[in-house]
């Protein structure tokens, strides 16, 4: 089964549209109107694993925390880690080749860095 990805609001919006273009199949929701900035981690890990979907974010710093915290009691799509430095460009690359490389329940409750 394919993963399905929900982009976190620390995510550039051109990461979505650039996936739109290179990979149209490929389910990424983007943040816009459903992930405010002031969302709590928690709460943005119940709504992508509400929705299925593999949660990709910036927030290298506190989200693992509360990744770990979250999967203690509930079961997760998974979480992808994308290093804020990393060009538009490369992030879309590196879910492109996630989504053709893993499959969705193999990242059952896993944390993963983005390709290179």
């Amino acid at each position: 089964m394919k993963i399905r990805f929900q982009a976190d609001a620390n995510l550039d919006p051109d990461i979505g549209r650039g996936l739109q273009r290179r990979a149209p199949t490929l389910d990424y929701r983007p943040a816009s109107g459903l992930i405010p900035d002031s969302m709590q981690d928690l709460d943005v890990l119940k709504l992508a694993a509400a929705d299925g979907r593999l949660l990709v974010t910036a927030d290298l710093r506190t989200m693992v925390g509360h990744f770990a915290s979250f999967i203690e009691s509930m079961d997760s799509p998974g979480l992808l880690l994308v290093p804020a430095w990393t060009p538009v460009g490369a992030v879309i690359e590196g879910v492109i080749m996630c989504w053709l490389s893993w499959d969705a329940e193999e990242m059952r409750n896993q944390v993963r860095w983005l390709p290179r």
